[in-house]
């Protein structure tokens, strides 16, 4: 079968196609066709980066869906032929192995370009806006980064939720997007938003920040918050990993500020929000009031320029490459 693997090179990351054997499931797992996996910036940096990356070359794709083609030993909850998407490792390839905690089944009114977008991205939002986040209806969101995959995630899981959002774009063309989408309130800007979330909310402020941007928007979305106000921190594409904190702020204010990583998390913690997921999000995205936003899909050979074209930030939602034909 034909992967991808990526390999680093300095500063830059090289991605690589090669061929390997095809891989025999084990208890508590299954073999899957790769129908599609999605793409995310963090598994493409080189150096420490969001995922780490060595030397020694790594498989790509965390997160896909496909057809369930064999059963590990054992294995009785899922059929042959089965539609399912899922976070899995080596997704970049024509078959990969899926752990049986992490497999849900694909609504029928999802494409496998729709089903890739959704186990790795809308189990971080479930994790930001339901797990650690505790959203409640009629609460405000702020999102920096809206128009990436997890902000635009974001946006449709809270407003299925019954929330209210704001979302920062540097993007006039974007923003107008989001909106069509159910954005709330557009803002664009990259600093100095503070004082429009507090006019956007009658001088509130947010409830639930998500940062998904870095450093250099952290202390605007500390400001941003209201009393009690929580903040996720998502990711640091801006490559600012340090921000002074207002402890003053904090403390008065009584917030709430969390990490939201599974790098550190073993399999059986990560695999622990999936039936929460299941139960609240995922009815949601069988019933159409959450549609997985895909803004571009390429083919299986193409995914050197698909990374390319995530690196230009023109997109909006999620990118994915498509499984090979054979």
């Amino acid at each position: 079968m034909q992967a991808y693997v990526m390999r680093a090179d300095g500063n830059q990351s090289v991605v690589d196609l090669v061929e390997k054997e095809v891989p025999e499931p084990g208890e508590a797992q299954v073999l899957i066709r790769v129908r599609a996996a999605a793409l995310n910036r963090g598994e493409f940096i080189p150096g420490p980066g969001l995922h780490g990356q060595s030397a020694t070359p790594k498989a790509l794709g965390i997160e896909g869906a496909g057809e369930v083609v064999k059963l590990g030993a054992g294995v009785t909850e899922v059929a042959i032929g089965a539609r399912v998407m899922a976070r899995f490792p080596a997704a970049f390839a024509d078959y990969a192995i899926v752990d049986l905690r992490e497999l849900i089944e694909v609504p029928d009114s999802l494409s496998w370009e729709e089903a890739a977008s959704v186990p790795l991205t809308f189990m971080v939002v479930y994790d930001m806006l339901v797990s650690r986040g505790h959203l409640a209806a009629g609460e405000w969101v702020l999102v920096t980064g809206a128009s990436s995959g997890v902000g635009v995630a974001t946006l449709l899981t809270a407003k299925a939720l019954g929330a209210k959002v704001i979302g920062i774009s540097g993007s006039a063309e974007k923003i107008a997007r989001l909106k069509s989408i159910g954005l709330d309130v557009g803002l664009q800007s990259r600093a100095d938003f503070h004082a429009q979330v507090l006019a956007a909310t009658d001088g509130k402020g947010a409830d639930l920040a998500i940062n998904a941007v870095g450093g250099s928007q952290f202390g605007e979305c500390l400001k941003s918050l209201a009393f009690q106000g929580r903040m996720a921190i998502v990711g640091y594409v801006d490559g600012v990993l340090k921000s002074e904190i207002d402890i003053e702020a904090v403390h008065a204010k009584r917030l709430n500020l969390f990490g939201v990583s599974n790098k550190h998390r073993s399999p059986v913690q990560r695999a622990e929000q999936v039936p929460g997921f299941r139960a609240d999000v995922l009815p949601h995205i069988a019933a159409g009031r959450i549609r997985p936003t895909v803004d571009r899909a390429f083919d299986f050979e193409h995914l050197a320029q698909a990374k390319a074209y995530m690196e230009s930030n023109q997109h909006l939602g999620k990118i994915v490459l498509r499984g090979r034909t054979f």
